[in-house]
């Protein structure tokens, strides 16, 4: 019976947010406004980063990353969602499902691990001064960006391996994307091994960046401390507080929402807490990196105005 009803599932409909037929039109200005914002917010970063020649550092090299990491994280999900909005068949392929939890899941964890490597950097930046440019070689800074991609994707393979193979015994994901929180909850067989696994597998591409984070702001921490002059200790603490803040906001809603072994009390918490951090934080991030940062912001300007004064010559022509 377990091996004729995984036979049959061969999509699954995404009925998030379909009890509510009368906030689907709002729920799809609000998803379609976010989604242009996140658009435009993180392209934005990344061009500034990659014209401005004084960006050019380690720390803007790994920003320009996390930038192209939120622009591939919310378009994963975001479309999606919006034509299921205005869609009576909220269906996906089983492949499909799968291969949007793979993306997301990976880049999720890629971005847990991106964190830490800039940690690394801002603890090299501040505890280190005098060696950064040797230790924040070029090489260094791939190897860094390189890897989190690599693990993190690696891990996403082992999950969706695990999950894929489970037998479903329906089709109806309470969720508007596919999660592994909402798929489990349609499995036929007993899931707690998997659960756990799963559990384990998320764990460490959440604790493990997050105690590099930890123990190199507590020595960042200890340096500014140090510092003779207030005025020091602000401008150091200052080139550290951007990313404290996304950090604070995108570990809160990945632990709350995955670092819990029982999947079916969590899902309808784990629902509401996913738009956050997959529509809601890669909006934010553009904000919190750079209108707290002079440098980004001038940058911005500087090629606004360049790409203002070419527009003008060609009309000119």
């Amino acid at each position: 019976m377990v091996e004729k009803n995984f036979t049959q599932v061969t999509f699954f409909i995404l009925s998030g947010f379909s009890n509510h037929p009368e906030l689907q039109i709002s729920l799809f200005l609000i998803f379609l406004f976010i989604y242009l914002f996140t658009v435009l917010g993180n392209l934005g970063l990344i061009v500034s980063i990659k014209m401005d020649s004084k960006l050019h550092t380690p720390m803007y090299f790994f920003l320009s990353h996390l930038a192209l990491i939120d622009l591939c994280y919310s378009s994963t999900i975001t479309p999606k969602a919006l034509v299921n909005f205005q869609s009576h068949q909220k269906t996906i392929s089983f492949v499909g499902c799968f291969f949007q939890m793979y993306i997301f899941v990976g880049l999720a964890g890629n971005e847990s691990f991106l964190l830490g490597s800039m940690a690394y950097d801002r603890y090299i930046a501040i505890c280190n001064p005098l060696l950064y440019s040797v230790i924040m070689s070029q090489t260094v800074c791939n190897w860094l960006a390189v890897l989190p991609f690599v693990i993190a994707f690696t891990i996403s393979a082992i999950s969706i391996c695990v999950i894929s193979s489970l037998p479903y015994c329906g089709s109806d994901i309470n969720h508007f994307f596919c999660d592994t929180t909402a798929l489990l909850a349609l499995s036929c067989v007993d899931t707690f091994n998997t659960e756990i696994m799963i559990f384990m597998l998320a764990g460490f591409s959440i604790v493990f960046p997050l105690l590099i984070i930890i123990v190199t702001y507590t020595a960042i921490i200890s340096a500014i401390l140090r510092i003779p002059s207030a005025a020091g200790r602000k401008k150091a603490f200052s080139t550290c507080a951007s990313h404290l803040t996304g950090v604070t906001i995108f570990y809160g809603t990945l632990i709350f929402t995955y670092l819990q072994p029982d999947t079916s009390l969590s899902l309808t918490k784990a629902q509401v807490a996913s738009v956050f951090y997959t529509i809601v934080i890669p909006m934010l991030n553009p904000l919190i990196y750079s209108l707290r940062n002079k440098d980004v912001k001038d940058a911005l300007l500087r090629v606004l105005l360049r790409h203002s004064i070419a527009m003008k010559n060609l009309w000119r022509t």
